[in-house]
């Protein structure tokens, strides 16, 4: 048996016997006949034929879906033959001639009906595929024109009638991407679900989005400098502008300087309680913030006075009546004091106001002299003095010089310079004297415990202010050669001409009467107390900080309260009205929101 075995295995070499045609030897317990024919058609469909149905594979994959779930045997038996290659005719031998001849001859005849029988049914199954491919394309194209026409164009043949190749067609955006079947079901959903940002799942994308937005951040940036240049340029320039001159400077200084020392000395040869009476420059020009020209002078004249009693005379404790304690000796100011030992105010400013005018007479050879006529509650007496063309006021304030062992009480919440000059500076300043000047608000017959209104003293820090503004940064180089230049007193000098510029404006109404110059300082030295430090008020800065500086004023006026630095409870705008705040809030700002238009006007 085994020898007959080998035997048959043999391949057939002999040329005088005809080579049959190479067919799989079929095996009778195997498939069945209908099997069998689906394997034929299955080879041939593998012939050239076939790659004109490529576009309708996926139509087909569907089809045998649905032939999967009526007949899940069958179909994998098909699928079997499929996967299997075709086998090569030339090689298939003979596994089993031991039947002889006849029997070899008849299996070859029907095996060749067989195949026969096979390429005819294959031949049916390609029309039939192709009706329904054809059937399911006309259905498509009535549903959904547009996607038949961009699937009939990718379905289109690679040769021509003639047989001829011809040169692909250049795919539009369709064709190269198929829809995505993901994203209409996401555009479907949109309603219902929350979009989620593309770039969050791309990093490419997320980070050119990242680069517009930094683009966009310096653009910005880019505007705000821009703004910031053009506000400063307009600013710098005005500074320029607001500079005095040496030579007027010195020609004014030196004109002040000679009729205050007459003065004095006039004083004190022919006034008996003027014989210890001294002077001290106070003011914008001595604080170095004058602005335009050299043409308004304040000098307060004090008399010391040691042993006295300061009465508040408002809630406020700005104003105080001052009584002279008992002495061993008769003072000087003796004449001057009421019943209760309080002293007059008004009295002694009235021969103030007269010792002046002697002064002045002996100095008519020498200038040209006008003496003032006298403003109501106001404590000093103003000198126009005519000199080379120019107008120079002299105010001589009166004062005393009051020496106690601590400030008023009322002082105790204000001068908050800690974080600015800090609490050694502090201490040192409050050790030094303060000044009460003849000063009263409202009617003059007005009384308070006894006390006419015109006789209180309003109290003056005006010796600490100077002091703070020359010592105005928080380094000790602030401003020196090799330090830091801050803005400050450019700031201070910038809102005080946007005051003046503004009262003159509006020099025919009413409205602007009661703001002055000191609004403008309080406002600075509280600016400075909130801001300290240096690097706030670097130069470079000088648009951000005025504008800064701007905003705090009309906040204060807005409010219609602005706190005294040295007394909190004393409010610097309550005799002015809310209608003349709004105003001038309202004017400023919009000089901050057009780049200070009134500085072009000089």
């Amino acid at each position: 048996m085994s020898s007959q075995r080998r035997q048959n295995s043999v391949r057939v070499t002999s040329p005088d016997r005809p080579r049959p045609k190479a067919k799989a030897s079929v095996k009778p317990s195997g498939k069945s006949k209908e099997q069998r024919d689906r394997h034929a058609s299955g080879i041939e469909n593998k012939s050239p034929e076939r790659t004109e149905e490529k576009g309708a594979q996926k139509r087909g994959s569907r089809t045998r879906q649905s032939k999967t779930k009526e007949n899940p045997h069958e179909y994998e038996s098909q699928e079997k033959h499929r996967e299997t290659p075709a086998p090569n005719r030339q090689n298939i031998t003979h596994r089993d001639l031991s039947n002889g001849d006849g029997q070899s001859l008849e299996i070859s005849e029907s095996k060749e009906n067989l195949g026969a029988a096979c390429r005819r049914r294959a031949v049916s199954g390609d029309n039939d595929r192709r009706d329904s491919a054809k059937s399911k394309r006309q259905s498509k194209k009535t549903t959904n024109p547009h996607d038949y026409e961009s699937e009939g164009k990718s379905q289109q043949p690679a040769k021509s009638k003639s047989g001829e190749k011809t040169a692909p067609k250049r795919q539009s955006k369709k064709e190269r991407d198929p829809p995505n079947l993901d994203r209409e079901e996401s555009l479907e959903s949109k309603s219902e679900e929350k979009p989620t940002h593309f770039s969050d799942t791309h990093p490419a994308l997320s980070a050119r989005s990242s680069d517009r937005k930094k683009k966009s951040v310096d653009k910005t940036a880019l505007r705000e400098l821009s703004v910031d240049d053009t506000l400063g340029k307009v600013l710098k320039g005005t500074i320029d502008k607001l500079k005095i001159k040496k030579c007027q400077r010195s020609t004014a200084s030196s004109c002040v300087n000679d009729i205050t020392v007459e003065v004095i000395a006039h004083l004190k040869k022919y006034t008996t309680w003027c014989a210890d009476i001294e002077r001290l420059p106070t003011g914008s020009y001595y604080e170095n913030v004058k602005i335009c020209e050299p043409d308004e002078f304040d000098v307060m004249l004090t008399i010391p006075v040691e042993r006295v009693d300061i009465d508040p005379f408002d809630e406020a404790g700005a104003f105080y009546s001052v009584a002279l304690k008992r002495h061993p000796n008769k003072h000087p100011l003796d004449i001057f004091l009421n019943e209760d030992k309080t002293i007059q105010a008004s009295k002694m400013l009235s021969e103030f106001r007269d010792a002046v005018k002697e002064a002045v007479e002996n100095l008519q050879c020498r200038y040209k002299i006008e003496i003032q006529r006298k403003k109501p509650r106001c404590p000093a007496v103003t000198l126009e003095v005519s000199e080379n063309k120019n107008i120079i006021s002299i105010d001589f304030v009166l004062g005393l010089k009051v020496h106690r062992a601590s400030w008023p009480v009322f002082t105790k919440d204000g001068f908050k310079i800690e974080n600015w000059l800090g609490k050694k500076e502090k201490a040192d300043m409050k050790r030094q004297p303060f000044y009460l000047v003849p000063k009263y608000v409202g009617k003059g017959d007005a009384e308070h415990d006894g006390v006419v209104a015109k006789d209180a003293w309003r109290i003056s820090f005006s010796h600490v202010e100077k002091e703070i503004l020359k010592r105005h940064g928080q380094s000790k180089t602030c401003c020196e050669a090799g330090g830091q230049k801050c803005c400050r007193k450019e700031c201070l000098k910038l809102l005080k001409y946007l005051l003046q510029r503004l009262k003159e404006d509006n020099s025919k109404s009413n409205k602007m009467s009661k703001f002055c110059s000191y609004h403008a300082k309080t406002t600075l030295l509280h600016a400075c107390a909130a801001r300290g430090n240096d690097n706030k008020w670097a130069y470079s800065q000088l648009a951000d900080c005025f504008q800064q500086l701007s905003e705090d004023f009309v906040k204060y006026l807005k409010a219609r309260h602005l706190p005294n630095f040295f007394i909190p409870s004393h409010n610097l705008l309550d005799q002015a009205t809310p209608i003349s705040c709004d105003f001038l809030a309202n004017a400023i700002e919009f000089q901050c929101n057009n780049y200070f238009p009134i500085f072009s006007k000089l």
